[in-house]
């Protein structure tokens, strides 16, 4: 179902209004917390607001991807940096995975369960040892009868803490690497399934980020996501919306930051005149928004161009790399603006500033993403 202009500017006030109410009371304390309640995950499903392009048969809307990253776009811009990275790795990531890949039985058995929010999503490729290198894993799925044992372990879950469903990248084929690699529908509830205390971070401190740990976990052979070593193909066939979706982030927290920071400038003084009548002030504040403005339309470009399955894995990569890049450099700039008020806790603007620095760094870093849009121009 394709969403008009209009009914798109209907549904995200209605979504800002939800997240007001909903959220703002408490982000403070979540954030304190280090960790939002798994009640949330229930109340924005309740809402209607989880994974809305997820197809009817499974209780969701049926609508476009372009309204799943809206709201990623809004929560971001409202400043709930960590909540947004959540929300994308269950809406953005993990539902589209099982919508495209799953059988039809694995889509009866979490799709519903991840409207409702009955079942949070995680997924699970980082290895201690591997980082971007997707194809460096080492926890494996061995087949018995009709089971898989799963071992291993994975880190920097993004809802690693609430996850009750958690797609695994395990090697199946030993020695073949990329090639031996499998996707695997994990539910967080079976034995030898452990999760790590929260890791503590810098920044999007109410996204729950923990290590997972797996020790002889025994998978029904429906457990499988795609065919049999299937698994890194798979994962390069997602990874341009899983790239959208932090541009997103990265797009519109920048515009959040913006905005604060152009009513800051108003109202603070200094040398007898406010702040935004400098020169240095008006320039800085040009700049960021001609860069948010370019971003921008290079984000709505691949956004319309996913929704027509032609966005390419190369320009996913540039908007990804650009994207973030942007909005950490444009933050940065705001924050300036602020003085030392800006490196308090107590102004929004140092949590745009650190919640901003992870996005550079996950869905494959900076230097990723340059080596990718090299190998298009260049090859290996």
């Amino acid at each position: 179902m394709d969403i008009g202009s209009d009914e798109m500017t209907l549904f995200r006030d209605m979504a800002r209004r939800a997240f007001e109410q909903e959220i703002s009371p408490h982000f403070e304390q979540w954030e304190e917390d280090h960790l939002v309640p798994r009640d949330l995950w229930r109340t924005l499903g309740e809402a209607g607001l989880l994974c809305p392009d997820v197809d009817e048969a499974y209780g969701g809307a049926g609508t476009s991807p372009h309204v799943t990253l809206a709201l990623i776009e809004e929560l971001s811009a409202m400043g709930f940096g960590g909540i947004a990275s959540g929300y994308g790795i269950h809406s953005n990531i993990v539902a589209p995975y099982i919508a495209r890949h799953g059988t039809e039985a694995q889509k009866q058995q979490w799709l519903p369960r991840m409207v409702s929010g009955d079942a949070v999503g995680a997924l699970a490729m980082t290895e201690p040892g591997a980082g971007s290198d997707v194809q460096a894993i080492r926890t494996n799925a061995v087949r018995d009868g009709d089971e898989w044992v799963l071992n291993g372990s994975k880190i920097f879950i993004t809802n690693g803490i609430h996850a009750d469903l958690v797609i695994v990248a395990a090697i199946t084929d030993p020695g073949k690497g990329a090639k031996g690699t499998s996707l695997f529908l994990v539910d967080a509830h079976l034995p030898g399934f452990e999760k790590s205390k929260k890791i503590e971070k810098i920044g999007q401190h109410s996204s729950d980020t923990a290590q997972l740990f797996f020790q002889d976990v025994r998978l029904p052979a429906d457990a499988l996501l795609g065919d049999e070593n299937r698994g890194f193909v798979i994962m390069m066939e997602e990874l341009p919306r899983e790239r959208l979706g932090i541009a997103a982030q990265a797009v519109a927290a920048a515009e959040g930051a913006l905005a604060l920071t152009v009513d800051y400038v108003q109202e603070r003084k200094a040398f007898g005149q406010p702040i935004g009548a400098f020169q240095n002030t008006r320039f800085k504040l040009a700049d960021v928004k001609t860069e948010i403005a370019l971003n921008r339309a290079l984000y709505e470009q691949c956004a319309d161009e996913y929704a027509h399955g032609e966005l390419t894995a190369d320009k996913a990569a540039m908007l990804k790399l650009a994207s973030c890049e942007m909005q950490c450099s444009t933050v940065d700039e705001c924050l300036q603006l602020f003085g030392g008020y800006g490196y308090t806790s107590e102004y929004p603007i140092s949590r745009f500033y650190t919640d901003a620095r992870i996005q550079r760094i996950y869905g494959g870093s900076s230097e990723i993403m340059r080596e990718l849009v090299a190998r298009s121009m260049l090859g290996k």
